[in-house]
């Protein structure tokens, strides 16, 4: 059952995002009269599952068929094959004039709409563009007005752009609408008045214990999140105040490789804390903590003065038994427990009284726009770590089953759109690249032309089109493969 609910969420979550994605192209290709032959959701090699497709003043709806193909061989006069010089069959485009007036491939001007049966994907099929959808047939016909290739330099750079374009766009919309509808408010930075507790990770770089944290690379902190977001991983200089003084922290990339091994780094933890209450079936519940107890000490020597100093003790002492000096009411007791594998009792903390803040329907849009961003700066730099070799690409790519474990066996409706935000943005950038096949490699030989004046010739498209998928499968190949690996 779990198995169910990571691919569902995947199969979603990916379909929304070659939806939005393969439609940004569509409307882009629809505004400057290109035509487009199919748009697909999922693949639909061999058949589909569902199309329908509008001709003759009506909608026409075909359930489970069996695609038909568009080219036809090159006969003789006897109805033998013609081969070519590579001894190969020669292939000719149907003439769809002669087809019956109940054939699809007839009415070419219409979009056939569908959904194919293998759910990794997608395409927009944009007539006249050379990409994997279109057969060397198609290509070598003479160029007509309603297709890409006919059209000036920078129509065909905002269709190839608007993919990304409207990913980018989906990835911030998701990141606004999680803060307005899910978080609703936020901590802010100047709320936190017993400042932050420093982790041993945060000691490491110099925090302490009750910093409170002014500036970060300069800039005033509004949300406290900001103050502490994963940008900090890769280098930041903050300024704290700690006890009336005011001090410099530097945070080196170093503390990336830390934030990979696991462990926090601050946390507005630093208050004084009690038992708010405890967990049916945990430690905290058989060892007899109540609501309103103050833990003092573990192992009478470890003073826990604030919550953030019981939290980090408590899990070095993971399947351990330890004594607890809890003072209950004007009586102080000793108190054996002993935390799970993962360091944890079972109790949760009484909250300090820090004033949070509704989001307004602006903040929502503008932090919204910083999260996005700072996400997709995150995941940059560590793709920019994997191709140095600082990261093991193994260890930081995912493909199919890896992002479906990270969708998780739990269906979080909040989580689902986070993640599926996040992928939205990572498409968008890793759609850009200039690599021929994606987005970013047309992208690039469409600028080449703006820049030269010059057209590229089509048979170097085709061949770096050809290349490109190639180096792509691969790699899909490969990214798969560690998947299933990691699963072992």
């Amino acid at each position: 059952m779990n198995g169910l609910v990571m691919a569902a969420q995947l199969i979603l979550g990916l379909g929304l995002l070659v939806f939005i994605h393969e439609g940004g192209h569509f409307i882009a290709a629809r505004c400057f009269g290109i035509r487009v032959t199919k748009f697909y959701l999922f693949f639909d090699t061999g058949l589909s599952l569902f199309k329908f497709k509008r001709f003759n003043g009506k909608t026409h709806f075909k359930f489970f068929s069996r695609n038909l193909p568009d080219t036809e061989e090159v006969t003789d006069e006897n109805g033998n094959p013609v081969l070519d010089e590579h001894g190969k069959k020669k292939m000719r485009l149907i003439d769809t004039s002669k087809l019956p007036d109940d054939d699809w491939r007839k009415y070419p001007e219409s979009t056939e709409y569908g959904i194919g049966w293998l759910p990794f994907g997608g395409y927009c099929q944009i007539s006249g563009m050379i990409d994997e959808t279109q057969s060397v047939e198609h290509l070598a016909s003479e160029p007509q007005p309603w297709e890409y290739r006919s059209k000036p330099a920078w129509q065909r750079l905002i269709v190839i752009l608007a993919g990304v374009t409207v990913n980018l766009i989906a990835g911030v919309a998701l990141f606004a609408m999680i803060l307005g509808h899910y978080e609703k408010e936020y901590l802010p930075n100047d709320a936190v008045t017993d400042g932050v507790y420093a982790f041993e990770n945060g000691r490491t770089f110099g925090f302490q214990s009750g910093d409170k944290i002014i500036l970060v690379d300069g800039k005033p902190v509004v949300r406290y999140q900001d103050a502490v977001s994963s940008r900090m991983f890769f280098g930041s200089i903050f300024t704290v105040d700690r006890a009336g003084d005011t001090c410099t922290v530097v945070v080196t990339d170093k503390a990336y490789r830390l934030f990979k091994q696991g462990g926090s780094f601050l946390q507005p933890f630093n208050y004084p804390f009690a038992v708010d209450s405890v967990l049916p079936g945990m430690a905290a519940e058989k060892a007899g903590l109540q609501k309103g107890d103050r833990i003092l000490a573990i192992n009478d020597s470890l003073p826990t003065a604030t919550w953030g100093a019981f939290y980090e003790e408590i899990r070095r002492h993971h399947d351990e038994a330890v004594s607890l000096t809890v003072l209950r009411g004007a009586d102080t007791l000793r108190i054996a427990a002993t935390p799970d594998s993962s360091g944890t009792v079972g109790l949760l903390s009484s909250k300090p009284d820090y004033e949070t803040k509704p989001y307004t329907l602006g903040e929502t849009f503008k932090y919204g726009w910083k999260d996005a961003m700072t996400m997709l700066y995150l995941n940059i730099k560590g793709l920019g770590k994997v191709f140095s070799g600082e990261d093991k690409a193994r260890d930081s790519v995912a493909g199919p089953i890896g992002i479906a474990q990270i969708y998780g066996k739990v269906w979080d409706w909040s989580r689902f759109w986070y993640i599926t935000g996040l992928l939205s943005l990572i498409l968008a950038f890793m759609n850009v690249i200039p690599i021929p096949g994606l987005d970013g490699g047309h992208a690039l030989f469409c600028l080449a032309e703006l820049v030269t004046g010059r057209k590229i010739p089509e048979r170097f498209l085709q061949y770096a089109q050809t290349i490109g998928m190639l180096l792509l499968l691969i790699l899909m190949i490969l990214i798969i493969g560690n998947d299933i690996i990691k699963l072992f």
